[in-house]
């Protein structure tokens, strides 16, 4: 694969751009801002993507020495340029949604993730539990920034909900990432919270947010936000989050923590799928 389409994370990007398809698909619409919108969701994950890889070198260097930066196949120098060109990408595609809705909040909101973004690469993701509660928000503000650019109230509130069931579960997810990588983050002076306080209590706090999505996830079908549909894909979502919890509970190795983090994002995207199909069935 091409290294600068590697290092955006494709997959990844088109996750975060799934979710303003989701958010569009419940409302039953389809139109310019949301073409825009997905635009800008997958170029400031990108950037996000890019600029966290430059920040990342040192640890990439015993973590991930295959991905494009460390590998030398991307200079630092480039790394960084190209970082700052789809952040440039993604917020003009926010200001041309906010100008063909003349509502200026998706505009406000990829200037503020412009900057969470690069502080999260730069400082927050080496601060105890801060870096995991940023990467949570921005997953979840993916959401809300769809409902925004829809501009519909009722979209609005939904985009909210959806939000933070995916920040609650993405959150969860960065915690048992810093468990998988304590040893490169180790080496390169970071305080991520299995570093300051041991494997275990970051488990134990990783399982009860996943246990808590879980139970939020039927809450979606009882206030009509999904047909009958969502509830059995749904439920092998479930499924795989409470399997992810008992691993990571069981053990914090590091294939354990890589196996339940895997499983975390599989289940993800099972339930995109039950959102898909409890709006349209």
């Amino acid at each position: 694969m091409n290294p600068y389409i590697e290092i955006l994370r494709p997959g990844n990007a088109s996750m975060g751009a799934i979710s303003i398809i989701l958010v569009a698909l419940i409302d039953k619409t389809i139109s310019i801002p949301v073409i825009l919108a997905m635009l800008a969701v997958f170029f400031e994950t990108s950037a996000g993507n890019v600029i966290n890889d430059y920040f990342d070198y040192n640890i990439d260097l015993i973590n991930k020495p295959e991905r494009p930066i460390p590998s030398g196949r991307i200079s630092l120098k480039n790394g960084k340029r190209y970082g700052y060109l789809l952040f440039a990408l993604g917020t003009v595609c926010g200001f041309l949604i906010s100008f063909l809705t003349q509502n200026w909040v998706p505009f406000a909101i990829v200037l503020l993730t412009d900057v969470i973004l690069y502080l999260y690469a730069y400082k927050l993701k080496s601060s105890p539990f801060v870096g995991n509660l940023t990467v949570g928000f921005m997953t979840g503000f993916g959401f809300v920034f769809g409902g925004f650019s829809i501009n519909n109230p009722s979209i609005i509130t939904t985009s909210i909900f959806l939000g933070f069931f995916a920040f609650v579960m993405t959150t969860a997810r960065e915690i048992i990432k810093d468990i998988e990588d304590i040893e490169g983050d180790k080496a390169d002076g970071a305080r991520t919270l299995p570093i300051l306080i041991g494997e275990k209590k970051p488990a134990i706090l990783a399982a009860i947010l996943i246990i808590m999505d879980c139970a939020l996830c039927p809450l979606l079908y009882y206030y009509h936000i999904f047909g009958v549909v969502y509830l059995p894909v749904i439920a092998i979502a479930v499924l795989l989050f409470i399997y992810s919890a008992i691993l990571i509970l069981k053990s914090q190795k590091r294939e354990t923590a890589a196996k339940a983090s895997k499983n975390l994002k599989i289940g993800m995207l099972i339930a995109f799928v039950s959102f898909v199909f409890g709006s349209l069935i």
